[in-house]
């Protein structure tokens, strides 16, 4: 057993459902049954900058927020103590304030930490280790990309709210025999797309693993109206990669609206776009995600008590493991063009673009 007392909570980058039910659990585990304090952490580290944002988390604190979106300690995508951007003398610089985010949690009292969030704040974490620190991790990202587990938090529950789009867009494409374009989360990897895809019956979906291009798309929306299907659904991933002459056009707004402008110029369809955006990030977290995210809080809680720091939690054949940060940073879990998903959508006639 470690000499633990007192443990802070820090959540960065993109919110997701599930984080308040980490932060629950967390907290929960590290009162009731080891008789610590627990400190939470605002804005990433940013309560660690200014530690008077800081304050205690009590069970009165997380008491009714398993079931609430987002997280009620705040979160950010900018600040990284180890390249924090400051203005000197009118100039924008970068400075590693790393050991006074290490010196301020050690006059709040903080022995360990736990750093909830995905590649970049785990990052962050190993860095902080290999400085001295005591922490932990929790893997967090919709995109469910981190390579280490087999499934983040938030990841169903987005996956659920894409579904529910498609599902109502089917109603209206059909209706008014469109093409409707839907674009979702997914910067690197298409999980996001290919999930809500399949459990919603779209037609085509186009993934950043996948290259694509418009002509295919649009036989395949062709070759529908011959069977007499005179719409077609199309899921896109925000990060697909486009094909050469459209590339310029990522710039005039979302990936969808390039796509779904293609399509309509090559296809002479009607053609409507939704872009769900940080939709998917909103809302209450499914059972499955409440479940997970309290299994990797309390396993966390547990990696400290044991002395197991500079590790993230993750989940591997259902079971919650650790891994070194080092191990879990840098390396993207990416859908495999011939995996069995997608050799699964290809068989139920599902058209990727290529």
């Amino acid at each position: 057993m470690s000499d633990i007392r007192c443990i802070g909570i820090s959540t960065g980058g993109g919110d997701a459902p599930g984080l308040n039910a980490v932060i629950r659990a967390a907290v929960k585990c590290a009162i009731l049954k080891y008789k610590w304090k627990v400190i939470g952490i605002p804005d990433g580290f940013d309560g660690l900058i200014w530690p008077e944002k800081s304050f205690e988390l009590t069970l009165k604190h997380v008491s009714g927020i398993l079931p609430r979106g987002g997280t009620i300690l705040g979160t950010t995508n900018r600040g990284n103590p180890f390249r924090y951007r400051t203005v000197e003398n009118g100039e924008e610089v970068l400075r590693d304030i790393s050991p006074e985010i290490i010196a301020n949690a050690a006059k709040l009292g903080i022995d360990a930490i736990i750093t909830i969030g995905g590649d970049g704040s785990q990052t962050i974490g190993l860095e902080l280790f290999q400085k001295g620190m005591k922490i932990v991790g929790v893997p967090k990202t919709i995109d469910n990309d981190l390579s280490s587990t087999e499934l983040t938090f938030g990841f169903d529950t987005a996956v659920n709210t894409a579904t529910d789009a498609v599902d109502k867009i089917h109603t209206t494409a059909e209706s008014h025999h469109r093409v409707m374009v839907m674009e979702v989360m997914g910067r690197d990897a298409g999980w996001i797309a290919l999930a809500a895809g399949m459990a919603g019956g779209a037609h085509v979906v186009l993934i950043p693993e996948i290259p694509f291009t418009i002509e295919k798309i649009c036989d395949y929306v062709k070759a529908r109206e011959r069977f007499g299907k005179h719409f077609t659904i199309v899921v896109v991933a925000e990060g697909v990669k486009l094909p050469p002459e459209l590339q310029e056009n990522r710039r005039f707004g979302a990936v969808g609206n390039v796509v779904g402008s293609a399509i309509a110029a090559v296809s002479h369809k009607e053609v409507r776009v939704s872009v769900l955006g940080h939709i998917q990030r909103g809302g209450t977290p499914t059972p499955f995600d409440r479940v997970l995210a309290t299994r990797f809080g309390v396993a966390a809680v547990d990696l400290i008590a044991k002395g197991e720091f500079g590790k993230m939690v993750c989940l591997r054949c259902q079971r919650i493991e650790s891994v070194d940060f080092s191990k879990a940073i840098g390396r993207l879990k990416t859908v495999k063009p011939h995996g069995e998903l997608v050799s699964a959508a290809r068989a139920i006639g599902m058209c990727f673009g290529d």
